[in-house]
């Protein structure tokens, strides 16, 4: 049993991990794009259509990228997960028949229209295309995280005497009070990622000197909504979703900050340091003192709550890895937030484009927001275990009893080969658009 829980669970982590690459950037980037847009109707300077029309490629790419893998993680629920779908089908199967039905299909509609039609529909239909393909992706999201919100705080719901739970008040589902600081939170992350794209690509251009125009265009748009979005992702969305751990999963909280013991007078905030299990302790910590109570209560000896406080059935499953996930989402944010202030900066002064040393910075930190994204989901997903549905259902309790480990196995080994030849694909062919480059057309 513990093995074939294991590798259900091993084989969504997998799947809906790579994933996650391509949606985080069309999210983002379809904000960027309608700018472009936008920018264009505005000033009638064609570069900024050209802009529009070269990011909207990548975007499809990333789209039909998304819609492939996103597939077999709705497979996953019938098969390694089939129990859970069960009991929570009347409640989750709602929000996600509502995005696959509403948001994907006004998405991917309209894509097509944003591609092939600007000739046929004019500027301002194409624009209003390209503002429906970014109202779609970000319903998408928002039905998606109202999903997750109710497994972290599950609302307006009853549980059946055959065990099923069922939705009893509609409303409650989308003013979960965890679901709107989560999705804007994972919006701007998004954001964040498709900036850094969108300048990586900037700088690139300017240290290979070939598209000079475009690349200080992609450049200084990248700088400025990286910048915008990287401050509101730590405040005030990161804060309100911390607030919410503190409120609805204590115990989760001490995990995430390494807190095992509860401290007297005010709560330490653990810059470095690595949990040893066995003698529930961080070794080698570095620390500030009595940070976190003020930024947790805004009171500098406020207490919280170690995980000494609660049943130790009840600690998330992988202390470790929750712990280490956290902290790297945090400190790549806090990276993000001085390297685009840095270049902000420069910008300001006019000495940005020829500033190779944050050039070649910008450049090199394309991966990163990946990274902060995934680890971002690890946290929010490792926290919540042992539970499925929080407090309510075990994810021991949601497995399909039928499905073999070693069927699971199999199946995800011919996954992470897939998705090795998508991922090369996908690289080979974003690769192939970037170095052509988009071509600046006379008005």
């Amino acid at each position: 049993m513990e093995d074939m829980l294991f590798y259900d669970r091993m084989q969504f982590a997998f799947t809906i991990t790579f994933h996650y690459l391509f949606p985080q950037l069309t999210m983002g980037l379809s904000l960027m794009i309608v700018y472009f847009k936008w920018k264009f109707l505005r000033t009638q300077i064609i570069k900024y259509n050209d802009a529009a029309k070269f990011w909207m490629k990548i975007f499809a790419l990333n789209f039909a990228m998304g819609v492939v893998t996103g597939i077999p993680m709705e497979f996953q629920f019938g098969t390694n997960w089939a129990k859970f779908s069960e009991l929570t089908g009347g409640i989750i199967g709602q929000t996600l028949a509502m995005e696959g039905m509403f948001s994907f299909f006004l998405e991917s509609s309209f894509l097509g229209l944003f591609l092939f039609g600007e000739k046929l529909m004019g500027q301002k239909l194409h624009f209003l295309t390209g503002f429906l393909v970014f109202l779609g992706s970000w319903a998408s999201g928002y039905l998606i995280i109202a999903t997750q919100s109710w497994m972290q705080n599950p609302v307006g719901f009853e549980i059946l005497e055959n065990g099923k739970f069922v939705l009893n008040n509609f409303g409650a589902l989308f003013s979960n009070p965890w679901l709107l600081p989560s999705y804007l939170h994972n919006q701007l992350a998004s954001v964040i990622t498709a900036s850094f794209v969108v300048a990586s690509i900037g700088a690139f251009y300017l240290l290979s000197k070939k598209h000079n125009e475009f690349g200080k265009l992609f450049l200084k748009t990248g700088v400025i909504f990286g910048l915008v979005s990287s401050v509101l992702v730590a405040f005030p969305t990161g804060d309100l979703v911390a607030k919410n751990v503190v409120k609805y999963q204590p115990v989760t909280f001490a995990a995430m900050e390494g807190i095992f013991e509860t401290e007297e007078g005010g709560s330490e905030i653990v810059l470095i340091g690595q949990p040893d299990m066995e003698f529930k302790k961080l070794d080698n910590k570095i620390a500030v003192p009595n940070v976190l109570s003020f930024l947790t209560y805004q009171k500098w000896h406020a207490q919280i709550k170690g995980l000494n406080e609660f049943d130790e059935k009840d600690y998330p499953t992988n202390i470790p890895g929750l712990y280490y996930s956290y902290h790297i989402m945090v400190g790549l944010g806090t990276i993000f937030i001085g390297l685009m202030g840095i270049a902000a900066f420069q910008l300001w002064r006019k000495k940005l484009y020829t500033s190779k040393w944050i050039l070649w910075s910008i450049m090199f930190m394309l991966p990163f927001p990946y990274i902060a994204n995934t680890t971002g989901w690890y946290t929010a997903e490792l926290g919540r275990q042992p539970w499925l549905v929080y407090n309510l259902l075990r994810t021991s309790e949601g497995a399909s009893p039928t499905v073999s480990a070693g069927n699971t196995l199999f199946t995800l080994l011919g996954f992470i080969g897939l998705y090795l030849l998508l991922g090369m694909l996908f690289l080979i062919l974003a690769g192939k658009i970037i170095k052509k480059g988009p071509e600046l057309q006379n008005s």
